[in-house]
């Protein structure tokens, strides 16, 4: 955001600044990120709903004179001649749309209608746990913890300002058995877990109010084709854990801009552009998708378990020093191959 010159309009919106990431294993409280260890413009955590950030770009795009926002357009299909790829066709409230371009990018998610028209092979490499999703009312004297794990149970919560939005992990496909229990038999799991939260769990009705978040970990073997490439989780669907997809998918974008901004300026983007792309990216997103994956792992080992959860001994040794929050407040706060923008801004 510094370097597009967006940061303070930026901090302008509603948003929760974080410095410093703690969890609750049992009985002890880990230090989990330090964002002051960051050699960044800010060293915090900005937390936004997706729809206000995304209403932040759109803003922002409008800036720019070629910028076009087409709401209320659903990507049906692609456009394709003499096998290149030349736009797109979608549903709008007035008929179908087709819009053609030289270059179209899937940055259309992980149920990605672009990358699944385009015929891409998949390559899963698992999720072990899904999470259900709950909102609670916030107090003023909460405690400021990230996550909460003991008794084979682990329970995430996100400061929305006057809310907790949370994360209840499960097992993969052992939801339906949790509701088949009842909606007071969650209550206790979760008073149980966070027991400042007892007297709130009575705001889940029923399960109406609980969204079941499926957690899917894959990528494209291939990112691209001729006149098409796809960035973000419509390349590489990222786990929830350590909340890190959206610094994959705006460092995928700024990789692109970097490496496309003149060959599209002089029209001769070729797939030699698109590879480099993949290239640069590929490392990141398979580092970051393995150590989601050893994490992945050690929860799910504990959920269901009833007995109390404690760090290994060696953990807690190490914990003693600053190298385990320095190494995950890099892996949270940056990644693993953080980008920078390049291109001129040309309309300024």
């Amino acid at each position: 955001m510094h370097e597009l010159g967006l940061l303070e309009e930026f901090l302008k919106r509603p948003h929760q600044e974080i410095s410093q990431v703690r969890a609750r294993i049992g009985g002890d409280d880990i230090l989990l990120g330090e964002m002051s260890y960051l050699r960044t413009r800010c060293r915090f955590m900005a937390l936004m709903p997706q729809w206000d950030f995304l209403d932040f770009l759109a803003e922002q795009g409008r800036r720019y004179p070629t910028f076009h926002l087409r709401m209320r357009a659903e990507v049906t299909g692609l456009i394709e001649e003499n096998a290149c790829i030349v736009g797109i066709r979608a549903n709008t409230p007035d008929g179908l749309l087709e819009v053609c371009a030289d270059l179209v990018v899937g940055a259309d998610g992980r149920d990605s209608v672009v990358r699944e028209r385009a015929g891409f092979a998949v390559r899963n490499v698992g999720a072990s746990m899904d999470a259900l999703q709950i909102r609670l009312s916030k107090h003023a004297n909460d405690p400021d913890l990230f996550l909460y794990s003991d008794h084979g149970k682990t329970l995430v919560t996100i400061d929305r300002g006057n809310y907790w939005h949370c994360g209840f992990a499960v097992p993969k496909g052992t939801a339906e058995k949790m509701q088949a229990r009842g909606i007071e038999d969650f209550r206790a799991s979760i008073a149980e877990v966070a027991p400042f939260l007892r007297d709130r769990v009575i705001e889940l009705r029923d399960w109406s109010d609980v969204k079941l978040l499926t957690v899917r970990a894959d990528r494209l073997r291939k990112w691209y084709r001729p006149g098409l490439l796809c960035i973000g989780d419509a390349a590489h669907a990222m786990s929830p854990i350590g909340g890190v997809g959206i610094n994959l998918a705006i460092q995928d974008a700024v990789a692109a801009a970097n490496i496309l901004a003149e060959p599209l300026r002089k029209g001769v983007v070729s797939g030699k552009h698109l590879a480099k792309i993949q290239r640069r990216r590929s490392f990141p997103t398979r580092l970051t998708q393995r150590m989601q994956a050893i994490i992945q792992r050690q929860v799910w080992r504990g959920l269901d378990k009833p007995q109390a959860a404690r760090p290994p001994w060696a953990m807690r040794q190490l914990e003693r020093t600053t190298l385990p929050c320095r190494m995950r407040t890099r892996f949270i706060g940056v990644g693993f191959l953080p980008e920078h923008v390049k291109p001129p801004d040309v309309f300024k």
